[in-house]
């Protein structure tokens, strides 16, 4: 059933008597138009009126409980943590970051081609592929992650500011810190994608690469040694005149044993032979050990031995620390330093290196979206610009604390984090002012 109330012609307001009411079938098409409603002036209902003046249409309608509370709880809780402007953003990081390396290696490529042309037309084919190129990308790519991240961050956001997508985005509530959040986000993806490759499977792979290079390029494998000198454990030490790796032979083997300051004993060798076993063969051996004034001496002609000495301990190439995943270049830094050996700095540099340049990502994503988030005049050329003199600088900062760290003016650990601490700071003063 419906209703409908008739009113007078030219009346300001709605009749009060509940009697003019006047009721018609329903699916009537029957409507009044006699009344001018653009001077009908609509009064205010009083509460205690409101059942006399209120009619239920159609059917009796039942009460619908109110949902429980735990359904509102599971709708919030099932809120999707990642946004679509965060997927957004993610999609365009990541896929200017995986573009730019492809492009970069293309060039890449054909450079290194050129530079080793004579060495490859000699090697054979399936080597140069599969042995060295199919490792060196890798390499190459880990190695300059974080300066591809700087560019394609500059790169698509002076994009999107362009286009006027960032300035849509701020009028619409979204800060500079809430748009930092996918940019971190995809960098610490990346990140952690690099620091895994650094640390565990781009070394074994260093290990091809250099073998190729060693053998078609140039040899910068260390395979003799003269007047090697090192500490075999604590009160223990050993020298060689000389040792040929070709040939694992070494002469004039000297190793005495001391007991604080007093000489134990001492075990001469005409020549010396390493196997792959670990042992070390001493041939036309004497054996001298010392009680106080009482001297001892033994001597044969073949005697093996096992030391925990091996070739590489004191041949020293270098490349030698790209070949060592992170754990294994830990330990090989403490044995050696234990053993008094110096000259360690590459492989203490080339184990800080892996974690500065892991962090150095972060850095330059936030500096990418500072400098890049606002349009401005001279378009996307100018950030790009910028971008690319910030990471040429920060490769040659790097490059002078590494070498500071070489010649012992400073610690590995700080000449590697220097360049970070410093771009951390300009992080913090150009975000500030971009979200001022």
């Amino acid at each position: 059933m419906a209703i409908r109330r008739r009113f007078k012609k030219g009346s300001d307001s709605i009749l009060q008597n509940s009697n003019q009411w006047e009721f018609m079938g329903e699916g009537t098409q029957d409507v009044r138009s006699d009344y001018d409603f653009t001077q009908m002036e609509i009064p205010k209902i009083a509460s205690q009126n409101l059942q006399e003046q209120a009619t239920v249409i159609g059917p009796e309608s039942e009460e619908i409980p109110d949902a429980p509370s735990t359904q509102h709880e599971e709708k919030k809780l099932s809120k999707p943590w990642l946004k679509r402007f965060d997927a957004y953003i993610m999609k365009k990081f990541l896929g200017t970051f995986f573009f730019a390396i492809l492009l970069l290696l293309a060039v890449v490529i054909m450079f290194d081609i050129n530079e080793k042309l004579d060495a490859m037309l000699e090697a054979p084919l399936k080597e140069t592929v599969f042995k060295y190129f199919m490792n060196f990308l890798p390499y190459f790519a880990n190695q300059f992650a974080p300066l591809f991240v700087f560019i394609s961050v500059i790169f698509f956001t002076s994009k999107l500011a362009d286009h006027s997508e960032i300035i849509a985005m701020m009028s619409s509530g979204i800060s500079l810190k809430r748009m930092l959040k996918p940019y971190l986000l995809s960098a610490t993806i990346i990140a952690a994608g690099t620091l895994l490759l650094a640390l565990y499977v781009i070394p074994p792979a260093n290990i091809k690469r250099i073998e190729y290079t060693n053998q078609w390029v140039k040899n910068k494998r260390v395979d003799f040694g003269d007047n090697i000198q090192l500490q075999v454990k604590p009160g223990i030490m050993a020298y060689l005149s000389r040792y040929d790796n070709t040939t694992k032979r070494g002469f004039r083997f000297t190793m005495e044993q001391f007991d604080g300051n007093k000489l134990v004993s001492r075990i001469t060798a005409k020549d010396v032979k390493y196997d792959t076993l670990g042992r070390w063969e001493l041939n036309d051996y004497g054996i001298r050990k010392f009680d106080g004034l009482k001297e001892t001496y033994t001597k044969g002609s073949k005697i093996d031995t096992m030391l925990n000495v091996e070739p590489k301990d004191f041949l020293i190439s270098t490349n030698d620390q790209e070949m060592l995943t992170s754990p294994e270049l830990r330990h090989y830094i403490n044995k050696q330093k234990a053993r008094g050996v110096a000259n360690l700095q590459q492989f203490e540099l080339e184990y800080e290196k892996r974690f500065a340049m892991t962090a150095a990502a972060f850095i330059l994503t936030v500096i990418g979206l500072s400098l890049s988030s606002r349009k401005v005049r001279g378009g996307m050329g100018v950030n790009i610009g910028i971008g690319l003199m910030l990471s040429f600088s920060y490769i040659l900062f790097m490059t002078v604390t590494q070498t500071f760290a070489i010649s012992g003016y400073t610690s590995p650990r700080l000449a590697m984090w220097i360049p970070n601490i410093i771009y951390t700071i300009i992080a913090v003063f150009l975000y500030r002012r971009a979200a001022s």
